[in-house]
């Protein structure tokens, strides 16, 4: 089954990949969960358009990697305003959306949810935590998230 992905599948490839899988595996796991398109003319104009917005969100280099860095650690204060118990544990957790439009709102640049790393697992309470984001495979950034009741 030829197959146009719409999102970076872990050993298979990058948004707007042309690849072809077996049968069951695209048609089981692939489509429903909406990570690939059935390879069609229509379709092959649409991975322009895929592309397109996965370079716009790229980072560049590793110059562009150590200038998102700056401007990261450069951030006084990254905050989450969230619900909590009296006891001051949360109702949920902090994921790492949440972390990444913690640092948009404070005015640092956008990342992606999933280059953001929480040494010690999931924020279920209220503090400060250390968060690593990950920019380029040789840049990392490091900040602190401080998690308070709302």
């Amino acid at each position: 089954m030829k197959l146009i992905l719409t999102a970076a599948v872990e050993n298979l490839g990058e948004a707007g990949d042309t690849v072809e899988v077996r049968d069951g595996y695209g048609r089981n796991f692939l489509l429903p969960r909406g990570l690939a398109i059935v390879a069609t003319r229509g379709a092959e104009k649409q991975v322009e358009g895929i592309r397109r917005a996965q370079q716009a969100r790229l980072v560049r280099d590793l110059d562009h990697a150590n200038e998102l860095k700056q401007a990261i650690e450069g951030l006084d204060s990254v905050s989450l305003t969230v619900k909590t118990h009296d006891s001051g544990k949360l109702f949920g957790s902090v994921t790492a959306a949440d972390v990444a439009s913690a640092i948009r709102t404070a005015g640092g640049p956008s990342v992606e949810k999933r280059n953001v790393d929480f040494p010690k697992g999931h924020i279920k309470a209220v503090g400060t935590y250390p968060v690593s984001v990950t920019l380029h495979p040789k840049v990392e950034a490091k900040l602190n998230v401080a998690v308070v009741a709302g």
